[in-house]
């Protein structure tokens, strides 16, 4: 009788479908992890920037909070050399530059809507983080005002709309 040498075709339809059973059990896991981990990106970041609006508040206080995200950041031409209620150079690049399509940071886009000027300053400020795709970046969209606590609804499609759409979110425990 003559010996075999490598495997059957039925050894080799075992193997690959024992791979394909646990990639579909380990798929599924890695993508919640990726989910978690872009949510906890976007949490951090409002806290930085929720900080950051406090200190350009201080440091401009004849302008009050800051009406844009990009306000924090650096400039665009001449970087951090010259901070200014322009640019103020609290919040990175990336961050700055997240509430456009196209830069999402860690798969969240980021959004701040000033409070109305009084007198030309601004009162206060709501901060939003959503995913820049729902159910594949994050499933939960997150905000924040001049209170500094971080809220989140289930399914971030939609900025808050303001302080007080904000306020009726579930507070981040």
């Amino acid at each position: 009788m003559r010996k075999q040498k490598g495997f059957s075709l039925i050894e080799l339809l075992i193997v690959v479908a024992i791979i394909l059973i646990i990639a579909a059990i380990a798929i599924p896991n890695l993508l919640r992890a990726r989910i978690a981990a872009n949510e906890s990106s976007a949490v951090s970041s409002v806290r930085t920037m929720n900080t950051a609006q406090v200190t350009f508040q201080s440091t401009y206080p004849t302008v009050g909070y800051a009406s844009t995200i990009a306000a924090l950041g650096p400039s665009a031409s001449t970087g951090c050399t010259t901070p200014a209620s322009s640019n103020a150079c609290l919040v990175d690049w990336v961050v700055s530059q997240a509430s456009t399509a196209g830069k999402a940071k860690s798969g969240y886009y980021f959004g701040d809507t000033p409070g109305a000027a009084l007198n030309g300053i601004i009162p206060g400020y709501t901060l939003d983080g959503i995913p820049a795709s729902v159910n594949q970046t994050g499933v939960r969209g997150f905000c924040s005002n001049e209170d500094a606590v971080i809220r989140f609804t289930a399914v971030g499609s939609a900025m808050s709309g303001g302080s007080a759409a904000c306020a009726a979110y579930t507070a981040l425990q």
